[in-house]
């Protein structure tokens, strides 16, 4: 199903279901206007899309008694709000229509449990999902119809799907025993809950079968069963419809929350074990400047310099939440010292405001400098995100390469061009060759001990010189299992 744009203040619903039932919760709301959709799908599907005002509503009539009100935007008025229709043929197909919506909905709507079980075991559900109750009112409708109308004794039935506590309230309710229902309450295949339905029928346990499928009643029908197929009453669906626009409008608002991230340097911070020339500091900052700027581009953030060692990236919940795989893994860190290898420090925290949610980013990265077993970047006592991942590749650096950096960085301390060599200098330095030296410099590349720049504009022909940057940093990590017992 190709996605559709729509306006960010637009909440998009997902329904998906059998083509019956998505038509019927589609058409179900005062719509201002219908559409087909779905070029994709084998058979027309439907999309009802409204851009309400502040006098008209979308919402289908009759609200829960409890609340009279709209859901509101983040503005404060009306929200928009459009369905999307995901409708199969088979039950089985529920996991890849949710999977195709992706991320071009906000909320999903079912159409029953069963599409919503099918989804998620298969694990393919990434927003706010709600489905349309079976329970209740539907199952009064169809023991209704199985007494009044076919004459079937209710008290020995067979049922699929629902669950026991609501047959049991309900058989209360009407003043029935519920001991002779039988129950199949796990969503199987139509073949096996048809199976289930007509052996129990053909030993004479009960005189008619329930089921929430229509696949499972049409083949009870061919076999000769007495079936009542459980369809959702249109209270059922607009109950179903209001919680999914209220579910839409909580996850909108929880992901629009504001969220900072602080991020520090530790090789710039005043008191590093290996001092930095200026040239050096204003280097490494502007590279990870760069760094961060691009990470931040990628979720529409927005970079700060806060003091000479630490920046500061103000996001939303929801871009932030993308980006640490909602909220377990820390940004930045891994791919800093991958890309760059270097080794930076990161809070994350999110508040109401900047303030607070600056205040609880810096309390996660004491926790993080603390190495404390508590998680860090908490709101409010709630963890977001587990302690970091210290690395443990660095300790098992070969030690040819940690040799070779040591001795550059040695011979280059104090030197206006600290830690930026090419071939040609780093050879003079060690004694050896320029091609020598080149290959040692590819190697302390490979082994994350130093990553080249790009080459710099050649004012004569011929190959541009090739300047390397050594990351002594990763001297201070190695050093502590260096040092001999």
């Amino acid at each position: 199903m190709t996605a559709r744009r729509h306006l960010p203040s637009e909440l998009v619903i997902g329904v998906v279901g059998p083509y019956d039932l998505v038509e019927r919760i589609m058409l179900s709301g005062a719509a201002a206007r219908d559409e087909a959709v779905s070029a994709a799908a084998p058979e027309s599907a439907f999309r009802a899309e409204t851009a309400e005002s502040a006098t008209g509503s979308s919402l289908p009539p009759g609200p829960p008694a409890w609340s009279q009100e709209e859901p509101r935007g983040l503005a404060g008025g009306t929200l928009p709000r459009r369905l999307i229709a995901a409708a199969y043929r088979r039950e089985r197909e529920a996991p890849e229509k949710v999977a195709r919506l992706g991320a071009a909905i906000d909320v999903c709507l079912f159409a029953s449990p069963v599409p919503y079980e099918y989804s998620r075991r298969a694990e393919v559900i990434s927003v706010p999902s709600t489905y349309v109750r079976l329970d209740g009112g539907a199952l009064y409708a169809a023991l209704l119809r199985a007494s009044r109308e076919h004459g079937h004794d209710i008290e020995r039935i067979s049922v699929d799907v629902l669950d026991r506590a609501a047959i049991d309230e309900t058989y209360a309710e009407l003043g029935i025993p519920s001991d002779g229902v039988r129950l199949r309450q796990d969503p199987a295949s139509p073949a096996a809950l048809a199976a289930f339905h007509e052996r129990l029928w053909r030993m004479g346990e009960t005189s008619v079968a329930l089921t929430c499928l229509d696949s499972v009643s049409r083949r009870l029908t061919r076999a000769g069963v007495p079936v009542i197929s459980i369809r959702p009453t249109d209270a059922a669906i607009r109950t179903a419809v209001w919680n999914a626009v209220l579910l839409g409008g909580h996850h909108r608002l929880e992901a629009a929350q504001l969220a900072v991230v602080v991020v520090e340097v530790p090789r710039l911070r005043e008191g590093a074990r290996r001092a930095l020339s200026r040239y050096s500091r204003d280097e490494l900052r502007l590279t990870v400047h760069r760094f961060l700027t691009t990470e931040a581009q990628r979720i529409q953030a927005m970079v700060i310099q806060a003091d000479d060692h630490s920046f500061v990236i103000a996001a939303t919940r929801g871009s932030l939440a993308a980006l640490t795989s909602d909220f377990t893994e820390l940004p930045f860190e891994e791919r800093a010292r991958a890309e760059l290898g270097i080794t930076i420090e990161v809070g994350v925290g999110t508040g109401r405001t900047a303030q607070e949610a600056e205040t609880y980013a810096r309390t996660s990265l004491a926790r993080t400098r603390s190495a404390t077993p508590t998680a860090t970047a908490a709101r409010e006592g709630q963890p977001l995100v587990p302690p970091p991942r210290r690395a443990t590749a660095l300790r098992t650096a070969p030690s040819r390469g940690v040799e070779t950096l040591s001795r550059l960085a040695d011979r280059l301390e104090g030197s206006d061009t600290a830690l930026v060599v090419d071939a040609e200098t780093a050879g003079r330095l060690l004694g050896v060759t320029s091609r020598t030296a080149r290959r040692l410099l590819r190697g302390l590349v490979d082994e994350g001990l130093a990553w080249p720049l790009p080459p710099s504009r050649a004012a004569q022909p011929g190959r541009p010189r090739q300047f390397y940057r050594l990351i002594t940093e990763k001297l201070e990590e190695l050093e502590p299992s260096r040092t001999p017992s």
